[in-house]
């Protein structure tokens, strides 16, 4: 996740994603023309889980403006947002679905995580502190990264990880916050990040053995993993709390441009039973709004 200012990683692609702030009256079925420089109506058909979207890729926008533009398009929620950033979507009716913890630098979030014993001294006081944060703010999720293998065996990863997240399950099950780690591609974006497989994801959801933890399923990135994301999404329902979308490949709008057909995929979630949230994480190419309007549209079923 992900999902406010992120981790170097996702900071590099604000700069060369081409986006607009303007909106275009398109997209998402008979929908009359906004004033100029509103976003396009959503559709507001029922929908069988919840929407999201992640700041980042939409980065040249404020919170504000971006939360205004969701509520438009009648999404529930605007994600990976500073614990300070979590007022600014409830005023526009919205809540966070991920939010993340105040925990060390956030420039390394991804790549010092939870599978080095010596980063769980800050970690473990940084998560308490977001965990509290998120449930006053009504936030459902705080999102977590594994870090990088840095030559470190995944049966070793899986230990430390589990070791350290073990000891802030107690202030999430309390608060009723859900810890989610974010599977992410080692491949193209997140070279040597280690919780990069699903199975690996679901081990380490069984050593917690907590319903608080569980796993954030990036459909762009295990896609470019694993492949195979309909069955994997069915195995492993129960593992995860939360999903992310992005075209395959390029992480661009989940259009006809790229190789996931991303209705099926919707349909699939729902028929799990999911009820949380799916968030568009996806660069724009084009104008920002009706990009996401697109997206909304594809992902109601």
């Amino acid at each position: 996740m992900d999902a406010a200012p992120p981790p170097s990683d996702r900071r590099a692609f604000l700069h060369t994603a081409a986006r607009t702030v303007g909106a275009a009256a398109v997209g998402l079925g008979a929908v009359s023309a906004p004033a100029a420089g509103a976003p396009p109506e959503a559709n507001p058909a029922p929908a069988r889980f919840k929407h999201s979207v992640t700041r980042w890729p939409f980065g040249r926008m404020s919170v504000d403006e971006l939360c205004a533009a969701a509520a438009r398009l009648g999404l529930d929620s605007v994600e990976l947002l500073e614990p300070a950033e979590y007022a600014t979507a409830k005023r526009h009716g919205l809540t966070c679905a991920v939010g993340y913890a105040p925990a060390g630098d956030p420039s390394r979030r991804l790549t010092h995580g939870w599978n080095r014993a010596e980063h769980h001294a800050y970690l473990v006081p940084g998560y308490e502190e977001g965990i509290r944060l998120a449930a006053a703010a009504g936030v459902p999720n705080v999102i977590c990264f594994s870090g990088n293998r840095a030559g470190q065996g995944d049966e070793e990863g899986l230990a430390t990880c589990a070791a350290g997240l073990k000891r802030i399950m107690p202030a999430a099950e309390r608060a009723g916050v859900t810890v989610i780690m974010e599977l992410l591609n080692s491949k193209v974006d997140h070279r040597d990040y280690q919780c990069d497989r699903t199975p690996w994801g679901a081990a380490l959801v069984e050593r917690v053995g907590s319903p608080r933890f569980r796993l954030l399923y990036d459909i762009y990135h295990m896609q470019i993993m694993e492949g195979d994301v309909i069955r994997t999404i069915r195995d492993h329902a129960a593992s995860i709390a939360h999903y992310h979308t992005a075209g395959v490949p390029g992480r661009h709008e989940i259009d006809t441009t790229q190789e996931l057909y991303y209705p099926a995929i919707m349909r699939a979630i729902a028929d799990t039973g999911f009820t949380g949230y799916v968030a568009q994480e996806f660069i724009p190419t084009r104008d920002p709004l009706t990009a996401l309007a697109e997206a909304v549209r594809l992902c109601r079923v």
